[in-house]
């Protein structure tokens, strides 16, 4: 079956010398978790039981991780991985605090022959659309969804000023527990329709974030109810999942 992926032409915010740019926005089909995954094994009809999927996936993700936490570069065939260390080592000793591993992906051969396999379908054109086009990590310039406690994040994309009297209106970071983070009005240094600046709370625990910018901000006008746009973020780069491999007997 071949993979289709929708999207709308929208205004592209980033260019602005080019009133008639547009860009084409993924029209998104809902997240996927590792469940979801195993679901959709499950209906390759393996002959695999539940369990031992789960089991073997997890096992995978681990010694992949491992290989790549080893100083290895690791190509799955779908992706090439391989750990780069950030910031400057003081001194010769390495800092958690000022100091960080990152871990870079690329696509590798069967992703790019998935890709020339998908077709794109162009929905239509959106005017007025609320985006997000990119985050960029000022002390690193990683524009890969990672972030800096303590240091400045830009978000571009369309219609994302922060204004109106709405009590949800702000910038919020939430955790993978639900605890809610909401950034102060002076945490955002740069409020325009295409690109926040904001500081990223110093202390924030490392972790995986959900950004979430809502606004009644709209072109020409305020809007009677704010309406929210979300990105993943992960603080102090991205981790690998440390679940139990160990298979549930049921």
């Amino acid at each position: 079956m071949q993979n289709v992926l929708k999207g709308w032409l929208v205004d592209n915010t980033v260019t602005t010398d080019n009133l008639t740019d547009k860009i084409l926005q993924l029209e998104s089909a809902g997240k996927a978790d590792f469940d979801d995954i195993i679901d959709e094994m499950l209906k390759e009809d393996t002959g695999l039981r539940i369990e031992t999927l789960r089991h073997s996936v997890s096992l995978y993700n681990r010694v992949v991780a491992r290989l790549i936490l080893s100083g290895y570069s690791v190509n799955t065939g779908l992706f090439r991985a391989v750990a780069k260390f950030l910031g400057v080592v003081e001194g010769g000793v390495w800092n958690t605090e000022k100091n960080s591993i990152y871990v870079a992906v690329t696509q590798d051969k069967d992703l790019r022959e998935a890709i020339a396999q998908t077709t794109v379908n162009i929905l239509g054109t959106k005017s007025n659309v609320m985006y997000i086009l990119e985050t960029e990590d000022r002390k690193t310039n990683l524009k890969d969804g990672t972030a800096t406690s303590g240091r400045n994040l830009i978000v571009r994309g369309a219609m994302l000023k922060v204004v109106g009297s709405d009590e949800a209106v702000g910038v919020t970071l939430t955790d993978s527990k639900g605890v809610v983070t909401k950034l102060d009005d002076d945490m955002i240094a740069s409020n325009k329709p295409s690109e926040l600046m904001l500081l990223v709370p110093p202390g924030l625990a490392n972790g995986e974030y959900t950004l979430t910018i809502t606004t009644q901000y709209s072109t020409g006008t305020t809007l009677k109810s704010p309406r929210s746009v979300s990105t993943s973020l992960w603080v102090g780069g991205k981790s690998s999942d440390d679940d139990d491999d160990r298979p549930v007997i049921e």
